[in-house]
């Protein structure tokens, strides 16, 4: 049978640039109306047991070339169970060599998340007792959706995916709303008399149904446009209008990072604006979470001057100077992480939620 390789699929992103025979020269595409580009996903129909060379060209121009040293792609047969597979970057080029086991392979960056199971989660809260609201549309018209836990004094929020390449956002959300609807579990029931819970898991949607990496159907970073949001970021727009309504006390931007290999935060205590409180509170948060995740880690991250000019219109930046609250970006890696190493699967969906319900129970300490 005929190499096929197609992406006109939720999340789907690639473009073919030759096949020949087992082999295919391919592409990774621009995010709408914007430069980035470095999440691919796409799927080949081939015939089982056929060795594949798939070379995706020129990723050297890509947004992050160092996130291609020590990546390793990942494949799945099923759609369901994602797995490391041989990679090599070599002369720009990224060489993906798998031999498929079924008539059907899937490929990607990092596990996908697609919108179906975003709904699902959604459904699957609110079955459980948590509060569902569409807070606003994105430019595309597509819901934002808000799940609150609890009544407690503190505001709490919790932001996924403005960068929608970064699906381990989405499996971080899995697990912290699997952590959330456990209400017998006295720590649980503790943190939501204590706090109430604010979650957009998803909140580029535009971006994450057309394969993007970062961008938003207008072509923006939605993640420096918090100082003042323009027209064409209504996103960010409605969350900041929802967050006037309620207060912050605490909020956390889920991301995933390109390059380094490690879970780490980059938090509002680096801001030359901070309060001293605002500080405390960072590290304090930081402290209850090296106790519970065996793969959280303070000494790899972002140079304080992360950033740059922009720094005052990212999440974690202005969301604490508007509120004066606890603020923090929190990132997990592509690549397997050097801390809690699977060698399988590398980092993946369920280290991603294990970290969701890791970061509630961190919470927990320090409401």
């Amino acid at each position: 049978m005929a190499l096929a390789v197609s992406s006109d699929f939720d999340g789907g992103n690639i473009e073919v640039v030759a096949i020949d025979g087992a082999q295919a020269d391919l592409r990774i595409r621009k995010d709408s109306r914007a430069g980035w580009s470095q999440w691919f996903y796409f799927r080949v129909d081939c015939e089982a047991g056929q060795p594949l060379t798939l070379t995706l060209k020129d990723v050297d121009q890509c947004s992050y070339p160092g996130g291609w040293d020590n990546y390793r792609a990942r494949v799945s047969e099923d759609g369901q169970v994602w797995r490391q597979c041989d990679t090599r970057y070599e002369n720009g080029d990224l060489i993906i060599s798998y031999t498929p086991q079924t008539p059907a392979v899937w490929f990607a960056y990092f596990a996908p998340y697609g919108l179906n199971r975003h709904e699902e989660l959604l459904h699957r809260a609110a079955g459980a007792g948590a509060k569902l609201d569409i807070i606003g549309h994105s430019t595309e018209g597509r819901p934002i959706s808000r799940l609150r836990f609890g009544n407690g004094r503190k505001k709490v929020w919790f932001l996924g995916r403005q960068h929608s390449g970064e699906t381990m956002a989405s499996w971080w959300m899995e697990g912290a709303v699997a952590h959330l609807m456990k209400t017998s579990d006295p720590e649980v029931v503790e943190l939501l008399s204590k706090a109430t819970i604010y979650l957009v898991p998803l909140v580029n949607i535009d971006g994450a149904f057309h394969g993007n990496l970062r961008a938003n159907a207008a072509g923006l970073d939605l993640n420096r446009q918090w100082h003042i949001p323009p027209e064409n970021a209504p996103e960010v727009a409605a969350i900041l209008k929802s967050m006037d309504d309620t207060g912050v006390d605490f909020m956390m931007d889920v991301h995933g990072d390109e390059a380094i290999p490690h879970v780490f935060m980059d938090g509002c205590d680096i801001d030359v604006k901070s309060t001293p409180a605002q500080k405390t509170g960072c590290q304090d948060y930081y402290a209850a979470l090296l106790k519970a995740s065996p793969a959280f880690q303070t000494v790899h991250g972002y140079p304080p001057n992360f950033g740059g000019d922009d720094a005052p219109t990212i999440c974690a930046r202005a969301v604490p100077r508007r509120y004066g609250c606890v603020g923090m970006t929190l990132e997990m890696p592509f690549k397997d992480s050097l801390d809690v190493s699977d060698p399988e699967q590398g980092w993946s969906p369920q280290a991603s939620a294990d970290l969701g319900a890791a970061c509630l129970k961190a919470l927990s300490v320090v409401i």
